[in-house]
């Protein structure tokens, strides 16, 4: 029988055992669970089994956006499962396959219901419509589920307004499988119970019951008390009955590999820019002066996990495609928010989204990918943002505020009103440290000043325009902030292309060598060749579409890699960057 209730809902915890920041240990057909409560008040379900050393999760630290291993501190985010923080590669993003397994959640009666293959719905039970209902202390009891279920069809219990003596008249109102419904009628009173009973295993249950009313002040004490002491009495004779019995196989829960929406790849296309997710945009507000924030939700399913610094393709109504950060704090793994600023001299990207893009619309958009990732291990990290270069920093701040890590967050505007998303900065302002209407030369006077500062340890994130992020960059090395410490995004490449030179690159692994004329990117021959490359700004700002260096000499046009790991020669960024020698080979 348990075989087919694989697909039936069942009750795996009550409401009252997931108070706030807590792990309930759920058990159902012999599978673990880890049950938490966010502070948005999404119930998570997953399997009870950090991905990394298969330690429990629910011994880990809920701290109501993020749920964290107490082993070796991975971090999974909340409504996803996904994996946003590995300690041992603070520089790294995780991968997406680095995912838990979730199963269905719904709330309903006071209780808290999951199944591995839900079929339908939870089980309706009209007289509990109303919502005001009682749920009493789950029994765990060590005896066969179809044992307890039948046992419960006896229970005698007293209508909570009239708890006295033991004359009640209890009458058996419906039964099926794992539930019994139960009325206890004396003296006027009345009161309607309904008991699930839940598969742990083949010969474990947890009988969780339900009553139809809350009585108020001590009375509620009572009831509970009076039924803890019956339910208690019925599972000793029940475990008593069990013991007498042979024993039942155990049930072995499957741990799943990985699904294959992760483990797929998604199809090609002819640009290598995949758009695999469709959202609705929700809301569309005035984010701050000439900057419109998006909230971005998804048509069907869940948006994949994101880290802070990471970034979305926007296919747009018109056929462009731009990038956008998402500004989004921890957990808030059910929606994107992205802003998007109004270019003076917009190629119909911004124009588009300010003009055209409308509430209810649905866009096209990529998985979110991370090429500025935050490190959590600093002592100490400065945020230094200019302009629309606040969004991806306020993902990062948020995220080391909610930590309690030390930071500070300073932000450069012409004024006031081009603060962005001040409702975001309002949770920051114990670190937000506004600088507005400074000329050029009083801005690096005041980044001089603020990265003088340094001490071992410390880590540096940079972005906003261009000829900010290279004064920054200059001035913080002048000031001895090393290279490993200073991370920068820009939001594109302001530099001017030169595509004059020819030359051949040889593909490592693909056994393939191909010509690249002027006038030609590396990134557009290996396509036109048949190699998926991906890509994201094409721009050589993002990192996206970088690729390892085995022989020859790049010639670099990109504003993402480091002076370090250009001088290297061992990276090259294939959108922009050629060569200067007349051959390259790549890892590819």
């Amino acid at each position: 029988m348990l075989d087919t209730t694989r697909t039936h809902w069942h009750p795996i915890a009550a409401s009252h055992d997931l108070p706030f920041r807590h792990v309930f240990h759920g058990q159902l057909l012999g599978r673990e669970f880890a049950v938490w409560r966010a502070d948005d008040g999404y119930v998570n379900i997953w399997e009870n089994r950090c991905l990394h050393r298969g330690v429990r999760l629910s011994i880990g630290i809920n701290d109501g956006r993020e749920l964290k291993c107490q082993y070796h501190g991975w971090r999974y985010s909340n409504r996803t499962a996904g994996c946003t923080y590995i300690p041992a590669h603070p520089a790294d993003a995780p991968a997406r396959t680095i995912t838990n397994r979730t199963f269905a959640s719904v709330e309903r009666y006071g209780l808290i219901w999951s199944a591995e293959e839900p079929l339908g719905e939870v089980p309706a039970i009209a007289a509990f419509s109303g919502g005001d209902v009682l749920a009493l202390r789950g029994i765990a009891v060590n005896a066969p589920p179809e044992l307890v279920a039948q046992a419960l069809k006896g229970y005698r219990f007293q209508p909570s307004g009239a708890l006295a003596g033991s004359a009640a008249e209890v009458t058996v109102e419906a039964a099926d499988g794992l539930s019994v419904a139960l009325r206890s009628m004396r003296e006027g009173h009345a009161t309607l119970a309904v008991f699930f009973v839940q598969p742990v295993d083949s010969n474990r249950s947890v009988i969780r019951g339900v009553l139809d009313a809350i009585p108020e002040g001590g009375a509620r004490l009572a009831v509970l008390r009076h039924h803890n002491e019956l339910l208690s009495k019925l599972r000793d004779k029940l475990e008593r009955e069990a013991v007498a019995r042979p024993a039942p196989e155990p049930l072995e829960a499957v741990i799943e590999r990985v699904s294959p929406e992760l483990a797929e790849m998604p199809e090609l296309t002819a640009h290598g820019r995949k758009a695999t997710i469709r959202v609705e945009v929700a809301r569309k507000w005035q984010a701050a002066d000439g900057i419109a924030g998006f909230e971005l939700r998804p048509v069907k399913g869940l948006l994949p996990t994101f880290q802070p610094g990471a970034h979305i393709d926007v296919h747009l109504p018109n056929g462009l495609i731009r990038q956008y950060s998402i500004t989004n704090g921890p957990g808030e793994s059910d929606r994107y928010v992205i802003g998007v600023k109004r270019e003076r001299d917009s190629k119909g990207g911004s124009a588009s989204l300010h003009e055209t893009v409308r509430e209810g619309d649905v866009l096209a958009i990529s998985d979110p990918r991370n090429n500025f990732p935050l490190r959590r291990d600093a002592v100490r990290t400065l945020f230094i943002a200019g302009g629309i270069g606040v969004t991806p920093l306020l993902a990062m701040a948020q995220a080391l505020h909610h930590q309690g890590l030390q930071h500070e967050f300073h932000y450069f505007a012409q004024n006031e009103g081009q603060l962005a998303f001040p409702d975001r900065l309002e949770g920051l302002k114990a670190t937000l440290v506004p600088h507005l209407g400074l000329a050029p030369e009083a801005t690096a006077a005041r980044l001089r000043e603020i990265l003088a500062s340094y001490r071992a340890g410390m880590h540096l994130y940079l972005c906003g325009p261009g000829p900010m992020l290279e004064a920054a960059r200059a001035i913080a090395e002048e000031a001895g902030w090393p290279e490993e410490a200073v991370h920068f995004e820009y939001f594109k490449n302001t530099r001017e292309i030169d595509d004059r030179s020819s030359f051949e690159i040889a593909l490592a692994r693909s056994n393939m060598t191909l010509t690249v004329p002027a006038g030609r990117t590396i990134l557009e021959v290996m396509r036109e060749a048949g190699i998926d490359m991906p890509s994201s700004c094409e721009q050589g700002a993002c990192g996206t579409c970088l690729c390892q260096v085995i022989e020859g000499e790049p010639d670099h046009q990109d504003v993402y890699l480091t002076e370090a790991e250009k001088k290297s020669g061992t990276k090259i960024m294939t959108c922009v960057s050629r060569a200067k020698s007349a051959r390259l080979i790549l890892d590819l």
